[in-house]
């Protein structure tokens, strides 16, 4: 049975109430009511979970917390002209997810208390924000990015070269067409090297995907691999929503979106064939 979790959510961010989630591997709270989530487009979030995942609500952004990888499967945002901001002098204290249990996350401390500590030394890691700082920048909820629970070791390549470049390239057409829906999640495809300061069993992603859906439906996905170099061009790491999804093992789109739909990658900077 799914668990629902979340911070107190804000009447316009919930398109209904916390009832019961809508496909998620099959498994509805009693009564089989449905979930609609205004982080995920027309409120429908992605399915096929593991059962015993955390469903995290909060003010900015909604994830599908795992127990034994201590990451989220998936994390779901919606990036408007109002919550975006320069997270230049915003700081980075990071938090333990305070409504997940000690043994299903990673844990933020001081020093050698931190999971995460010497990660980036040992292993080139840096603490890669899935929904990024600088979407919110403008909202009162930012500090909300540095939970763990959105949070994954990505390779400090990846995280400060094509994947932060598509985050700015997001943000910008989120400016033109005032708001954009973004899904973002983990691959395990072969063994990471661990956090050697984590204390509880957890893994480290392989890959990584990224969708990306405007208003009207039209989408475009993105694949990359944790040795992406930090020069290349995000552009050239395009994916089918098809692809990602028999990847990913997850459904993450519901039938509000067109699978048809028109392709997002020119307006994204993208030179489309």
């Amino acid at each position: 049975m799914w668990r629902v979790v979340g911070a107190l959510i804000l009447r316009k961010l919930l398109v209904a109430a916390l009832a019961g989630v809508t496909g998620m591997a099959g498994a509805l709270p009693a009564g089989g009511q449905d979930i609609h989530i205004v982080h995920c487009y027309r409120g429908a979030c992605p399915a096929g979970t593991p059962v015993s995942n955390d469903l995290v609500v909060r003010e900015i952004y909604a994830l599908s917390a795992n127990d034994d990888t201590k990451l989220a499967d998936w994390v779901a945002y919606r990036v408007t002209r109002e919550t975006m901001g320069s997270s230049a002098d915003l700081n980075r204290n990071w938090r333990t997810d305070e409504f997940l249990a000690e043994d299903e996350t990673l844990e933020a401390g001081r020093g050698a208390r931190d999971d995460y500590q010497g990660a980036n030394r040992a292993h080139g890691y840096d603490r890669g924000h899935q929904a990024p700082l600088a979407s919110f920048a403008g909202t009162p909820f930012w500090r909300s990015t540095n939970i763990y629970s959105n949070i994954t070791p990505q390779s400090a390549a990846l995280n400060q070269g094509a994947w932060v470049a598509l985050e700015t390239a997001v943000r910008d057409l989120a400016w033109a067409q005032r708001e954009l829906y973004v899904l973002t999640g983990p691959l395990y495809e072969r063994d990471m090297p661990g956090l050697d300061n984590a204390g509880e069993p957890h893994r480290v992603p392989s890959a990584y995907w990224k969708l990306v859906i405007d208003a009207a439906g039209n989408s475009t996905g993105f694949l990359f691999d944790q040795e992406t170099p930090r020069d290349a061009d995000y552009c050239d790491h395009r994916s089918t929503l098809a692809e990602i999804e028999r990847r990913s093992g997850l459904v993450l789109v519901g039938e509000g979106l067109s699978r048809a739909g028109g392709d997002l990658g020119a307006a994204l900077g993208c030179v489309v064939a």
